[in-house]
């Protein structure tokens, strides 16, 4: 399955599952990235850690360790 992690800059991408431990996993839906949440990949750091995306109106910053946790199609 790909991994939000392995997506480009300029790609829209739909949340299929949210791996990770408990507290992990938490945070990540906290943020708002849930099962069918559709996320556009903005750009990526000089270094390509972290990733810049776009998800309910709102522009944030994830690491790639967290978007290695998220599972899209």
């Amino acid at each position: 399955m790909k991994t939000l992690q392995q997506a480009k800059p300029g790609d829209t991408v739909r949340v299929v599952k949210v791996n990770g431990i408990n507290a992990v996993k938490r945070h990540i839906m906290d943020m708002g990235i849930t099962t069918g949440t559709e996320i556009q990949v903005l750009r990526t750091a000089p270094l390509g850690d972290p990733l810049e995306i776009n998800l309910r109106s709102f522009a944030m910053s994830i690491r790639k360790d967290d978007a290695a946790m998220i599972e899209i199609e």
